[in-house]
């Protein structure tokens, strides 16, 4: 991306609801110590007594519902690095049902607490929840994520690349964006690698410059979530403003708004161009599918021809 205009994007202040403080308070009084892990029990391990969190992170990409099922007892017992990464299983359907209220119950409790990560997520998620997950109110297993096939577009995508694909189609599914629009955005930009970094100094998984990501109150543009956030209000904001036409949301994701309003449609700059082509071989529908009947053929004409 070349050039981001700066209009300010306010935040959302998220809230924790008096059922939610409750159930913090009542977090401690949690039986801790029944004999056996019910439900799934087939499949099941043994929980170590203090398993160290870190630990975990290599088993989430693994195995991520036997992480759930350690985050559920660490939860239990009031960690908040556990509460936090069991809602990030939750909110993306990572090894368990994906379930928006349980995750926002679950960022609303390690919130309250002091975790801002937890609270970085509450506004992600932008939901208010108030009932956490079975598992972290009693000594039973969660249940296991249902198996989805995996597209074919995905078929070829490591497993790190899976996961993030799963992060950006939940987000721009709750942010009003077609799953695959996003996920060729991505695709294009960084091949989903968290860690990119471009010559113009484009980061991460949406390849955001600095001016973009204060825009969109990004404060870690190497943290996915985030990241990823920024990209996909960016381009509701762009689907708004050029009515859905994939061609210059494409453009001025790439070179600029002001680039595509100075040209009145996609600049001829070769690397734009190469760019919306790439994206439209990923995604071939003219107008964005979930809004091709708010915008009129009559609209898009009057405005951009």
């Amino acid at each position: 991306m070349r050039e981001k205009s700066k209009c300010g994007v306010s935040g959302r202040s998220a809230r924790v609801g008096l059922t939610t403080l409750v159930l913090l308070a009542g977090l401690s009084g949690v039986a801790l110590a029944a004999p056996a892990v019910r439900g799934n029990s087939a499949s099941a391990q043994a929980i170590p007594a203090a398993s160290p969190l870190p630990a975990l992170t290599q088993q989430e990409a693994a195995d991520p519902w036997q992480a759930a099922l350690q985050y559920c007892r660490a939860a239990r017992q009031g960690e908040l690095e556990a509460q936090y990464r069991l809602g990030m299983l939750y909110a993306f359907g990572l090894g368990v049902p994906a379930d928006r209220t349980a995750a926002a119950s679950l960022f609303a409790v390690a919130a309250a607490q002091g975790h801002q990560q937890a609270q970085d997520m509450l506004e992600t998620v932008a939901f208010r929840g108030e009932q956490l997950p079975p598992c972290v109110l009693a000594d039973v297993a969660p249940a296991k994520a249902p198996v989805v096939p995996v597209p074919a577009s995905q078929v070829a995508l490591s497993q790190a690349q899976k996961k993030t694909a799963r992060i950006i189609s939940q987000l721009a599914r709750w942010y009003g964006v077609d799953p695959d629009f996003a996920l060729s955005i991505a695709l294009v930009e960084s091949q989903l690698r968290p860690d990119a970094i471009s010559p113009k100094q484009a980061m991460g998984v949406m390849q955001l410059i600095p001016d973009t990501a204060e825009r969109f109150q990004v404060q870690d543009v190497f943290n996915v979530s985030q990241n990823v956030k920024g990209g996909i209000r960016y381009l509701r904001v762009l689907l708004d403003r050029y009515q859905g036409r994939i061609d210059l949301v494409s453009a001025a994701y790439n070179a600029g708004e002001g680039t595509v309003d100075r040209y009145r449609g996609v600049p001829p700059y070769p690397e734009t161009r190469q760019y919306v082509n790439k994206i439209q071989r990923l995604y071939p529908p003219a107008i964005h599918r979930p809004d091709q009947y708010r915008y009129s053929a009559s609209a898009k004409l009057k405005r951009w021809q």
